[in-house]
């Protein structure tokens, strides 16, 4: 009987010979983020992405959207604050302070 997967011969043991495919751009903090939550607290949920095939494109997916989230958030909390365009860029010591509270 067949079930579609490749056996590898590990000892005495055969194991799912599972094999994930590269990304076509590296992970940033949030994707890495979810990654290790969902291995701590849901690993069931992260095996069946991994088997699935679907993993990296999970990941890339709550990257894209904590980027676009944190993008659209930041500058309101910035214009908030009062902390200028010019401080943020160069981070200078005098809006470096009241920039660390922003995020």
């Amino acid at each position: 009987m067949k079930i579609g997967l490749d056996l590898v011969k590990v000892g005495d043991c055969y194991l799912p010979g599972l094999t994930l495919a590269p990304p076509n751009r590296s992970l940033g903090k949030y994707g890495l983020l979810r990654l290790r939550y969902l291995k701590e607290h849901r690993p069931i949920v992260w095996a069946e992405l991994a088997m699935g095939g679907r993993l990296c494109a999970h990941l890339l997916e709550i990257e894209d959207t904590a980027q676009d989230l944190l993008d659209s958030t930041m500058p309101g909390m910035a214009k908030k604050t009062g902390v200028a365009e010019a401080l943020q860029a160069h981070a200078l010591c005098a809006g470096q302070g009241r920039w660390g509270k922003v995020q």
